[in-house]
C-alpha cells in the first residue's frame, strides 16, 4: 500500500479557502523578491536546477493558480501560496519541482494513462529525486506526496504500481497533495501566458494555454536548456539519474529499437547457392553457374520480462511490432517465453506453422531474474541465434550469462540502462 506524507497543517479546504483572488501589489513585489532569492540559492548549490529555473520568467497568478505551474516557459505563482512556505530552501525545493516536470516532459510521456493518477506518479517521482538530492528543503508547510519506496522509479512504473492498488488507497486525499497545477489537466493542455511572445492564449480565467506547435517548440528549447544546464555542473552526481538518463539520449541518440532489430536479424540471413535458381549473368556463358537462394531462417529467442512493472498491454504492443518484422522474411522461427523469476508459457512460431505471435498468452507478475532465462535456454538445448528480452532492465540480481548467446536489449521505461553485456535499445512504439 502506498504511504503518505502525514498532515501537519489544516485542512485543505481551510488553508486555501481564500487563495484566489486580485492580486495585492505590495506582496506581491514582497514574493518576487523571495522567489528571486531562491533562485540564486539554487544557482550556487544546484547549478543545473538553478540554470533551469532561472529561464523561466515569473508570472503572477492569483486568480486562477491555487499554488504554482510551469508550461516549460514561465513559473506561474500564487504569492498567497508562496507566502505559505517556511523560507527560501522550500521555495527552491517549489523551483526544483517545475523544473523536473518540464525536464521529464511529463505531459507527452501520459499517452492513454488516467490524467489523474498519471499526475500523482509524476510528483512522487519528482519529489523523490529532490528529497534524494537535497534539492532545497522538502515542503511541509503544505502536504506533499513522497515514499521512499519511488526513490529511482520512472513514472510509468509508479503509475503501473498506483493502478493495481487504486482499492487500497484514497485517490482524491492524494490528489489534494499534489504540490502544483499540472497544466495539461486543463482544456488548454498547458503552456503561453499573458508575458509570452508566442502564439499562446489564455482561458477566460487566465488560464494559459499553447497549440501542439509551440508545445513541441517548448521541448526543443528544454532539450537545448538541458544540455547547457548540465554543462554547468562540476558534479555530476548532482543531476538525477532520470534526467542524465535523457542528456545522454539526445547527446548520443541510441538508434530505434524497431530499426535495431530489423537490421540485427537481418544480418543472420545466410545466403547460399543453388542450381535450382540459375544466375542469369551466365546464360551467355558456356557454362551454368548457381543462383542465390535468398531468405534462410532466421532462428530467434524472444523473452518478455512480464515482471510486476510492466503491463499486458505494453508487452502486446511489442509483439504486435515484432509480427511486423518477422513478416518481412521468407522463413523464421521464434522461441518465444514470459519470465518473472520462472519461465511461462515456451511457445514455438514458425513460418510453416502460421501460427499468430500476436495471440501469444503473456504471464507473470513477480520480480525479475534474467538467470532464469539462460538456466531455462541451457536445459533445453536452445541455442538461438538471437536473444531479444523485452525487459524494464531492473533485475533482482544478474544479467544472466555473457557468453551463451548474443543478446539484444529491449529496455522499456524512464531508465538509465546499463546491460553488462549483448546490445540494447530503449523501447518506443514504433511508428
Amino acid at each position: 500500500m502506498t504511504s503518505v506524507t502525514p498532515s501537519t497543517t489544516d485542512s485543505i479546504e481551510d488553508k486555501f479557502a481564500n487563495i484566489l483572488g486580485p492580486t495585492d501589489p505590495a506582496l506581491d513585489r514582497k514574493v518576487r523578491e523571495k522567489l528571486v532569492v531562491a533562485r540564486i540559492g539554487l544557482l550556487l548549490k544546484q547549478p543545473f536546477f538553478g540554470n533551469m529555473a532561472t529561464r523561466l520568467v515569473l508570472v503572477n497568478a492569483d486568480e486562477w493558480c491555487m499554488t504554482a505551474a510551469t508550461d516549460g516557459r514561465h513559473f506561474y505563482y500564487n504569492t498567497r501560496f508562496i507566502e505559505m512556505l517556511s523560507g527560501p530552501k522550500e521555495i527552491e525545493f517549489l523551483f526544483g519541482h517545475e523544473v523536473l516536470h518540464c525536464v521529464y516532459d511529463h505531459f507527452g510521456r501520459r499517452g492513454k494513462r488516467n490524467p489523474k493518477l498519471w499526475n500523482i506518479a509524476n510528483d512522487y517521482c519528482v519529489n523523490a529525486d529532490l528529497k534524494k538530492h537535497k534539492v532545497g528543503e522538502f515542503i511541509t508547510s503544505v502536504d506533499c506526496l513522497y515514499d521512499p519506496k519511488y526513490i529511482d522509479w520512472a513514472s510509468e512504473a509508479v503509475y503501473d504500481d498506483l493502478h493495481e492498488n487504486a482499492e487500497k488507497i484514497d485517490i482524491e486525499s492524494l490528489i489534494e497533495q499534489l504540490l502544483d497545477e499540472h497544466l495539461e489537466d486543463s482544456d488548454s493542455q498547458g503552456a503561453g501566458g499573458e508575458e509570452s511572445d508566442d502564439n499562446s492564449e489564455t482561458k477566460g480565467n487566465g488560464r494559459p494555454k499553447v497549440s501542439p506547435k509551440d508545445r513541441e517548440e517548448i521541448r526543443e528549447e528544454l532539450k537545448q536548456a538541458m544540455i547547457a544546464a548540465a554543462n554547468s555542473c562540476d558534479n555530476a552526481g548532482s543531476i538525477p539519474a532520470g534526467v542524465r538518463r535523457m542528456i545522454k539520449e539526445i547527446t548520443e541518440p541510441q538508434m530505434n529499437w524497431f530499426e535495431m532489430l530489423s537490421m540485427q536479424l537481418q544480418s543472420l540471413i545466410k545466403n547460399d547457392f543453388t542450381f535450382n535458381r540459375m544466375n542469369r549473368k551466365s546464360w551467355h556463358l558456356d557454362a551454368r553457374l548457381p543462383g542465390m537462394n535468398y531468405g534462410e531462417e532466421i532462428d530467434i529467442a524472444i523473452g518478455m520480462d512480464m515482471s510486476g512493472s510492466i503491463l499486458d498491454s505494453q508487452g502486446r504492443d511489442f509483439l504486435s511490432e515484432v509480427k511486423g518484422i518477422m513478416e518481412a522474411f521468407d522463413g523464421y522461427r521464434i522461441h518465444i517465453f514470459s519470465f518473472d523469476t520462472e519461465i511461462y508459457n515456451p511457445e514455438n512460431y514458425t513460418s510453416d506453422n502460421l501460427k499468430d505471435i500476436t495471440e501469444y498468452e503473456l504471464a507473470g507478475g513477480g520480480g525479475t531474474d534474467f538467470d532464469c532465462i539462460f538456466k531455462y535456454l541451457k536445459n533445453n538445448s536452445i541455442e538461438p541465434n538471437k536473444l531479444v528480452v523485452f525487459t524494464d532492465g531492473y533485475p533482482w540480481g544478474s544479467w544472466g550469462d555473457p557468453n551463451y548467446c548474443d543478446t539484444l536489449w529491449i529496455i522499456h521505461g524512464d531508465k538509465d540502462p546499463n546491460p553488462p553485456f549483448g546490445t540494447f535499445a530503449l523501447y518506443e512504439q514504433a511508428a
